[in-house]
Order: C-alpha cells, then structure tokens, then sequence
C-alpha cells in the first residue's frame, strides 16, 4: 500500500452526518436507508478513519450501530470502482475494530464482525438510476469465477431524486437541496458567489441551517475545495479523452495546482495518477 498521500480534508457530507455533534442526523440516515426506526443517537459509534490516506482515497463517514459496520461515501462523480475503494476501507476499519477489541484473527476460534453495509450516495450530474447496485466482480474478465465479492449500494441523492428516502431523513433532503442550488447558481456565477448565496438563501425552516451558518467559514471552504475538484477532475477526464491522457496529464497538475493551491503530490492523488507513473510526472513540472 502507499504511504499516507495527503492531510484529510473533510467533506460538507461527512461534516453534517459524521460528526459526534450531529449523531441524531446519522441515526436518521441510517433509518431512511435501512427502513428502521432507532431512536437513540447514542447507540452510534463513529469510527470513520481520518489520518489513513491511500492514493488520495479517504473514507468519508464510517459508524457501527447495532450488528451493522456502516461506511458511507458522497460521490459527486461517478465511480464504478466504489467496490474496489470500499473493500479497502473496510479492510482497515475491520483492522482498528480487531485491534480495539484486542481479537486474534489467528486463533482457533470463529470471529464475530459486525456486518458492512457500504454505500455510496452519488449527486453528481450523471444520469443514474435512483439505486444501483456497483460490484466489485465486474472488474474481473467475464466468465471468470472470483472467491471474492464486494456490494455496493449507489443511491441517487439529486434533488428531485428518491423521494420516499429524502421524506424519511430531512437532513439529506436539505443537503441535496443546497447541492442543487449551488448547481443552479454557477450557471451565472462565480464558485464562491453560488456557495454564499445558496447558503444565505436556504430557508430558515430547515434544521441543518443553524449548523451550517454557524460554521459558515468552514462550510464554505468545504464547499469550494469539493466543487473546485470535481471540476479538475472532469476536466482531466474530458481532456484525456479528447488527446490521450499523457498528453494532457502534466498540465491537468499545474492546472489542481494553481486552482486549489495543492501541492504537487496532492494533485495527483485528486487525478488518480498511478503511483508507478507519478515520479515521471513530478519531474516534468
């Protein structure tokens, strides 16, 4: 595996539903996606893991509550490889839950794991179904007999989109709401100008409001780093198609670099560049 690439940078959904503050907002996801009814924000255990950076791949929001390993990622581009990025994660979550409950994997007796459940919630501007179900299995050659599989749910969280799950958990409605404002707004505007206004114009009813304005700084710069990349990164991808990748990877570096004030090695973790080839780019800027 490589080393740690880059600091964790959270993400404004991980903000609202992976936060000890906002428990009650990740039990009611929770609920709205499972179709239970818990009620005890205290029976969620946030373990998202932070400081463990693989390939610029982060885990965005991870919990246990009851038998279940939860882990949950926002996704505003598409991603077939979510099973493969999944796996991983859950490989080191079920690693830190061996080691905090002093478990030996190579005893004599059968482990009891809590159960992933892996999700991912995409608002990207990709047309998807409402639920789509990623597996890790067709990454493999067809026909092929694989002794491993991974799952992942992909939930369509648009604005617009599952409206039974957004009526059951208020807080993801809300937040898919903002997601679609801004969209709306930097069809005429500065980034900066359509978070700020999306965030002055959200209406005063809905309950993650006072959290967001009273983390505004911080929701804003969550906000600009995480379109700012979803821009480069569709950039990069529109431009490898048109003139191959190598042509276009170097520039598509300086361009992360200059925009998001990333360092060079951060840049290629945001493009996905493999490890073997990021020694040859690095030496090309």
């Amino acid at each position: 595996m490589a080393a740690i690439q880059r600091e964790y940078k959270d993400r404004l959904f991980n903000f609202i539903f992976g936060s000890e503050e906002n428990k009650a907002w990740t039990l009611s996801l929770y609920n709205a996606v499972n179709g239970t009814a818990y009620t005890n924000p205290d029976d969620v255990q946030i373990n998202t893991i932070k400081d463990v950076l693989y390939l610029g791949m982060h885990n965005d929001t991870s919990f246990l509550l009851t038998d279940d390993m939860n882990l949950y990622e926002q996704q505003s581009t598409y991603n077939p490889n979510m099973p493969l990025r999944m796996m991983q994660y859950a490989g080191n979550l079920f690693e830190k839950y061996i080691k905090e409950n002093e478990l030996n994997k190579y005893g004599s007796e059968l482990l009891q794991l809590p159960v992933p459940k892996l999700i991912t919630f995409y608002n990207g501007v990709k047309d998807t179904a409402d639920e789509t179900i990623l597996k890790l299995s067709d990454s493999f050659p067809k026909g092929s007999k694989p002794d491993i599989e991974v799952s992942v749910r992909m939930i369509n969280v648009n604005h617009g989109r599952n409206q039974e799950l957004m009526d059951a958990c208020e807080p993801l409605k809300e937040y898919s709401w903002l997601m679609q404002e801004i969209r709306n707004n930097r069809k005429t505007m500065e980034i900066e100008d359509a978070v700020d206004k999306a965030l002055m114009d959200m209406p005063k009813e809905y309950v993650i409001k006072p959290f967001l304005d009273a983390h505004k700084m911080e929701v804003s710069g969550m906000l600009l780093t995480e379109y700012n990349e979803a821009e480069a990164m569709e950039l990069f991808r529109k431009d490898g198609e048109k003139e191959g990748i190598d042509k276009t990877r170097v520039e598509s570096i300086k361009t992360v670099m200059k925009k998001l004030k990333y360092t060079a090695q951060q840049a290629m973790d945001l493009l996905e560049i493999p490890a073997a080839d990021q020694t040859k780019y690095l030496a090309k800027l």
